[in-house]
């Protein structure tokens, strides 16, 4: 069995292996297609990583927020257009959900007001950024939402076959 590393500012992919109780061995075991030596260099940042090595490590190590993680930090599209989603309870996601759905209701007159002739003056500007600020904290909580589904997936807490049929039954 592979030594404790007492390395400083390990990457959050080095962290996970570390979490998840896996030597590098045990890891690239388990991912299948990774070798140690690469899962070394990506884990020090000797080479780049690439978003299949980021969906192996997610799901070899039961951490599906690597994937937002990437997505959000070394991803050139990801950081202009991806929220980074904080991992967060049932509870508080929706509570945020229902605080940010409360919030845009006492706002939606105004909002059709605003957008109705399909131009946004200046003097509509400010409350059209307050509600577009209002539905980006919407979608934060559905994305916390989706993340939380994941982790309890990962976790075996969620019965992802039966989530998956049943999400079918929806697209319809």
């Amino acid at each position: 069995m592979g030594r404790k590393s007492i390395k400083e500012n390990k990457s959050i992919y080095f962290k996970a292996r570390e979490d998840a109780g896996l030597t590098r061995a045990q890891a690239s075991e388990l991912i299948g297609s990774m070798t140690e030596s690469r899962l070394e260099k990506l884990e020090t940042g000797k080479v780049s990583i690439y978003p299949e090595d980021v969906v192996d490590l997610a799901n070899a190590y039961n951490r599906p927020d690597l994937c937002n993680y990437y997505c959000t930090h070394e991803c050139r599209i990801g950081q202009e257009s991806v929220p980074e989603v904080k991992v967060s309870s049932l509870p508080e996601i929706v509570l945020g959900m229902l605080s940010a759905l409360n919030s845009l209701n006492n706002q939606k007159e105004r909002l059709i007001d605003i957008t109705a002739d399909g131009i946004i003056s200046d003097d509509e500007i400010a409350d059209f950024v307050a509600i577009e600020k209002q539905l980006e904290q919407i979608d934060m909580t559905v994305e916390s939402l989706k993340l939380w589904v994941s982790s309890m997936i990962a976790d075996g807490k969620i019965n992802k076959e039966k989530l998956k049929s049943i999400e079918k039954t929806f697209k319809q």
